[in-house]
């Protein structure tokens, strides 16, 4: 049994004592304006306390908010993909030009490129309205302020 009398021996059970313990307490009050604002930068902040929160706006360190658009997101996955099936019909278009060349007569492979071309101008317009839209999109919909 531990005594008081002996202060080399501590209690065994129990949290460890911290090092340097946050013992000062402020408090302060807020009207529904106020309140609402900072819950608002609360939410922002994306920490899990208050206290932290507070502290870390008091003694000036940056806080981040990072804003996720789900739209924007999915427009990004969208195009990357579409980006990457135009890749391929170019892969796809390299390989048929020179299937055409090595296996028809050149009369036959001039026919065939012809309509080969006239898919091709049909892929320039529609590559030229994606990178319109595109730029529309980030204009209207990914500002960034500086």
């Amino acid at each position: 049994m531990a005594t008081d009398n002996n202060p080399k021996k501590r209690k065994t059970v129990g949290r460890k004592p911290k090092s340097d313990p946050a013992v000062y307490r402020y408090g302060i009050k807020l009207n529904a304006e106020e309140n609402g604002k900072f819950e608002l930068l609360f939410l922002r902040s994306g920490l899990s306390q208050r206290a932290k929160f507070i502290k870390t706006m008091i003694f000036g360190r940056e806080i981040k908010v990072v804003k996720l658009d789900k739209a924007a997101m999915d427009y990004y996955v969208r195009l990357t993909n579409f980006y990457h099936q135009f890749q391929a019909i170019g892969n796809n278009y390299n390989q048929t030009v020179k299937a055409i060349k090595s296996n028809f007569s050149d009369k036959r492979a001039l026919a065939l490129l012809y309509k080969l071309e006239k898919i091709t101008m049909e892929l320039v317009v529609l590559s030229k309205q994606i990178i319109a839209l595109t730029r529309e999109f980030e204009e209207k919909h990914l500002h960034r302020n500086p």
